[in-house]
């Protein structure tokens, strides 16, 4: 059993993106992220805060705008409106979820699909499902750099990808299908699921219930991609994954913390440097 290091890979991926943001620089392109906060959501103040030291350290233009939580819809609209037009912003970021009273569509829609690094408007979605990605959700896409870089061979193998979420599971599968593995999409309501997972040669796990998949949804030699980021009873972080009991049946495993979570920001910032760096060929 081989543990895929997310936060070792991150940080020397974080180290190579500086060198190429300094190179974009010297062309007179600066990458801009610009990140918009609104309320006081504990979880998303951690994830904008680590957003932020990430952009700094790579050299990016980086503002994170924070609003109230009583922000109106309309505001939020006019603000994005605005940014969209501002070419020092390469990425622009709303960080989910949003208060009630405002529509997450509305404001996905809203943000110029060149610039949504969190490549969740429908139009990145539909580029994605045509083979033709431009702007990609950053876990699947950290993912696929996390199996590259510890040679996994994707072509032909059985993948089964655990939830169907727009973030996860949807464009998982679709990276996942590009690379021409064979892919199942599964879910809390698929039949005889540990059966099913057992065939597979790809188990990614993004179902967001803590210790869900145990020994008997292995099989051995598996790779398994922990994508679940959960507390237990005494607050501890853990993922979807039983790590104790599924880390010895599998051949490459990712932990919770320090697997996927590092490679997300890192793909988000990759992604408005080449934002940026297609501005160079416009």
């Amino acid at each position: 059993m081989t543990l895929i290091d997310g936060k070792a890979l991150a940080d020397k991926m974080a180290v190579e993106l500086k060198a190429k943001v300094d190179d974009l620089k010297s062309a007179g392109v600066t990458p801009g992220l610009v990140v918009i906060l609104v309320g006081e959501n504990p979880a998303s103040q951690v994830y904008v805060r680590n957003k932020e030291r990430r952009a700094t350290a790579a050299g990016f233009n980086s503002e994170v705008i924070r609003l109230s939580e009583d922000t109106t819809e309309t505001a939020l609209l006019e603000l994005i409106a605005q940014l969209n037009q501002d070419d020092k912003w390469h990425g622009i970021l709303v960080q989910l979820p949003l208060p009630a009273h405002i529509s997450e569509e509305k404001i996905l829609l809203a943000i110029d699909p060149d610039k949504d690094v969190d490549g969740f408007h429908p139009t990145n979605m539909g580029r994605l499902w045509s083979g033709n990605p431009v702007m990609i959700p950053s876990t699947p896409a950290g993912i696929m750099v996390m199996l590259e870089t510890y040679g996994v061979e994707v072509a032909g193998k059985n993948a089964l990808v655990i939830g169907r979420s727009n973030i996860v599971g949807k464009p998982m599968a679709q990276m996942l299908l590009d690379q021409h593995a064979t892919v199942t999409i599964a879910h809390s309501r698929t039949q005889n699921l540990p059966e099913l997972a057992k065939q597979a040669d790809i188990l990614v796990v993004a179902i967001g219930r803590g210790n869900f998949v145990t020994a008997e949804f292995v099989k051995p030699g598996a790779v398994v991609i922990d994508v679940g980021m959960n507390r237990d009873d005494n607050g501890k972080l853990i993922g979807d994954v039983k790590f104790d009991e599924v880390e010895p049946i599998a051949s490459l495993i990712t932990p919770v913390p320090g697997g996927v979570g590092p490679m997300t920001i890192t793909m988000l910032m990759e992604q408005t440097y080449e934002a940026a760096k297609r501005t160079l060929d416009k």
